[in-house]
């Protein structure tokens, strides 16, 4: 059993590798396997609209790296998906990823994989709950079971501003465990 952490902030090292680090954290006490990549790493251009991967699934004319990641994330059990609040949402970065998904989606290869999601705001009340609606409604677009962080919240919210400043949201970084615990609790089903 895998899970595949996506980093979805154009900082490597910052707040959101550390919540996604505190969740993964939890999986592995559960034997799970997790694999952490940031998108970053990758070179991931938006969606052109051309429609090509309908008429022929998997097939994308845009000479990026979105389809490899995606395959890593069809091979996958679980997917553990972080963002900064960016203007209210998820970062570009990830929303280009999410906009390329038609692949997948036109095979249902992410149809009852375990998600959970991560986010991190700059400030108290700072598009956290939007940017976890926006990642859990991609899950539920691939027909994914969504893991809350315990206790019936969205997902694992918290506020940091400059790198580090996470580790001081001791709920926030709480809750990313807790999204770690249930998304194992459900893998193992």
């Amino acid at each position: 059993m895998k899970v595949l952490a996506i980093n979805g902030s154009p900082r490597k090292k910052g707040n959101t590798q550390l919540m996604i680090d505190a969740a993964a954290k939890e999986i592995k006490k559960a034997g799970i396997e997790v694999e952490s990549i940031s998108i970053a790493d990758y070179d991931i251009r938006p969606c052109n609209g051309c429609e090509q991967c309908f008429k022929k699934p998997w097939d994308c004319p845009i000479n990026d790296d979105a389809s490899a990641v995606l395959r890593r994330m069809s091979a996958a059990d679980g997917l553990l998906i972080g963002s900064p609040v960016y203007c209210g949402g998820v970062t570009a970065q990830l929303k280009a990823l999410f906009d390329r998904s038609v692949m997948p989606y036109q095979s249902a290869e992410f149809k009852d994989k375990v998600g959970g999601a991560l986010s991190v705001g700059g400030a108290k009340n700072g598009g956290q709950e939007l940017t976890i609606t926006q990642i859990n409604t991609y899950f539920l677009m691939f027909d994914m079971t969504v893991a809350s962080a315990e206790n019936g919240f969205y997902g694992g919210m918290a506020t940091g501003n400059d790198r580090g400043d996470v580790k001081k949201d001791k709920e926030g970084m709480d809750k990313a465990r807790g999204v770690g615990r249930r998304m194992a609790h459900l893998l193992k089903r």
